[in-house]
């Protein structure tokens, strides 16, 4: 046996790149991409990304450059999913609901070298690289349009000032060449992919995924929700969250068709859902409860796959949108992982289960896929598991083959979380009960999760603080029915002279909503005499979280405590 080793033949690296080429040959007069009006087949994708790649690699980008995006769930974007890394490069998918201070951080610490630009998004990032110091060098930038979009504003089409970009996207893409013989991996641990974690500005974390980390999770993804071949499916979930939890090289590996659309509205998702018989679908609890509220929510004539991930759904929303005929798969997985790495496998004796009972099950976590070599809940102080009884808290650790490279530039931040014990670990609290499935119990201190987006409680602390009134200030989660979380801040306030208006909740909303991205800004202020501390003066912030908790649904009143 000692002379059977790896040889070229068999040691190809992994890359979801080839579904695409797979894709063509096998589905080439199916539907790839369905957009308003716009219908491309397989092998049509597959030219364009190739000639994408083309003309990329034409304009001087080479292995390593990272190439940004700044788009909704246009065609554009799904190609840029392939096109990117077919030239070498690396893709970096931004939140199109950031603000322009910090993509422009974001961008400067990408070292973005070409950026493509959706028509309804121009203004957002002139902005941003108006940010730029004088002596970075600025991308280029690359204009994607839409004259589809019919119900775009007419005044935000008439501004694009498009003397700022040098070509568009469909000119890069005639001019490509469709013989392009794309640019595969050197090795299967070549970066291919960075997203970066959240809107933090003051400490970006960009995380790197390769190849073959990104293979590992669209296969176990496609394993897991048992997607079968020709699936038709809806983007209600961006493409910039995790690269769309893998989906966007899944569709191609199974021959699907993807629908495509710019706005997420209730009415247009069962539009879509009843014009082109979707079966399957991924978004965030929130989407899940829009559905669930919708004036159109008539049940379902066939029945839709629907995964849902972000935060914990609450157990009422999961039963009301199956009674609507969707059929929920519920998982658990980060930035960090590449897509969902938790999922709620379901076993068909629990259909005989009332329908409350079902709904609780359903939104643990559940059990690791099966792409993920271990799972665990451990102590974070020695590292052991906590007893599977369904109380005890620990701290999510993970291990499998489809767990990020690091973060871009930050090699401590990285030790941090990838220890030498083998273990990566969320910052997630949860506990294992005694079936083996897990379930969070709490988010690490300083994450809020707001309609899936990751946002920093420090952030809009540091905010709140710039604020001449504040004395001191702390952000927690509050329960939403919609939002599933908003941030809630509680704060004191300086003591000032009795002639002088004291801010009211209104007043702090509006000094925060002028300096962060608007999911950020506190939808709820609470002033408080004195903030609780411990006896190192550290504000508690798990106390603040109790009175935010008991506090029930975000409410638009002030309230003072």
């Amino acid at each position: 046996m000692d002379e059977l080793k790896p040889r070229p033949a068999n040691s190809s690296p992994f890359t979801p790149l080839g579904f695409l080429e797979r894709a063509a040959t096998v589905y080439g007069d199916c539907p790839s991409v369905v957009y308003n009006t716009t219908t491309y087949t397989w092998a049509q994708t597959h030219r364009r990304c190739l000639q994408v790649a083309s003309s990329l690699v034409s304009l001087g980008i080479k292995r390593g450059h990272v190439v940004s995006v700044v788009a909704p769930n246009v065609p554009a974007m799904y190609e840029l999913h392939f096109a990117v890394p077919m030239a070498g490069a690396i893709l970096n998918t931004v939140n199109t609901r950031l603000d322009a201070r910090t993509i422009s951080v974001l961008l400067r610490h990408s070292e973005s070298k070409l950026i493509f630009v959706d028509s309804l998004s121009t203004s957002l990032v002139l902005e941003s690289l108006s940010l730029f110091p004088s002596n970075v060098h600025r991308p280029r930038l690359v204009l994607i349009t839409d004259d589809a979009d019919a119900d775009a504003d007419a005044d935000d089409k008439a501004s694009s000032p498009t003397v700022d970009f040098f070509t568009t996207y469909e000119g890069m893409m005639m001019n490509g060449d469709e013989r392009f013989k794309w640019i595969r991996p050197e090795s299967e641990w070549d970066p291919m992919i960075l997203n970066y974690t959240s809107g933090t500005t003051s400490s970006p974390k960009g995380v790197v995924h390769c190849h073959r980390g990104i293979f590992v999770i669209t296969v176990d993804s496609l394993i897991e929700w048992s997607v079968p071949k020709q699936p038709v499916y809806l983007w209600t979930l961006p493409m910039f969250h995790a690269n769309g939890w893998s989906f966007p090289w899944g569709m191609a590996a199974v021959g699907g068709t993807n629908i495509c659309l710019r706005k997420l509205d209730a009415s247009t998702v069962y539009s879509l859902i009843h014009k082109h018989n979707v079966t399957h679908m991924c978004g965030a609890p929130v989407v899940l409860n829009m559905l669930c509220n919708s004036p159109n929510n008539d049940p379902l004539k066939n029945p839709v796959q629907i995964m849902t991930a972000g935060a914990p759904p609450p157990a009422a929303v999961l039963s009301r949108t199956e009674a609507l005929g969707f059929e929920v798969t519920h998982g658990y997985g980060l930035t960090e992982t590449g897509g969902l790495v938790v999922s709620c496998a379901w076993k068909r004796q629990w259909n005989k289960l009332p329908a409350t009972e079902r709904a609780r099950l359903k939104a643990r976590q559940g059990v690791r896929t099966i792409g993920m070599t271990a799972v665990d809940v451990v102590d974070p102080d020695t590292g052991l598991s906590v007893k599977r009884d369904g109380l005890s808290l620990g701290e999510i650790v993970l291990r499998g083959g489809c767990l990020m490279l690091g973060y871009l530039r930050d090699p401590v931040g990285t030790s941090k979380c990838m220890r030498d014990d083998g273990w990566f670990y969320t910052g997630d609290v949860g506990v294992m009960h005694p079936d083996g499935y897990l379930e969070i119990k709490d988010r690490s201190k300083d994450v809020i999760i707001s309609g899936g987006e990751n946002l920093s409680s420090v952030e809009v602390e540091s905010v709140l603080y710039m604020n001449p009134s504040v004395n001191e200030a702390a952000v927690v989660a509050r329960p939403d029915e919609f939002w599933g979380e908003t941030p809630c801040a509680f704060v004191s306030l300086k003591t000032t002279e009795s002639t002088q208006k004291s801010p009211t909740e209104k007043d702090i909303i509006e000094f925060c909503r002028a300096r962060l991205p608007h999911y950020m800004v506190p939808k709820t202020v609470v002033f408080k005499d004195e903030l609780p501390k411990t006896s190192t003066g550290k504000i508690q912030k798990f106390v603040l979280r109790e009175i935010a908790k008991a506090m029930g649904p975000s409410k638009r009143a002030a309230s003072r405590m």
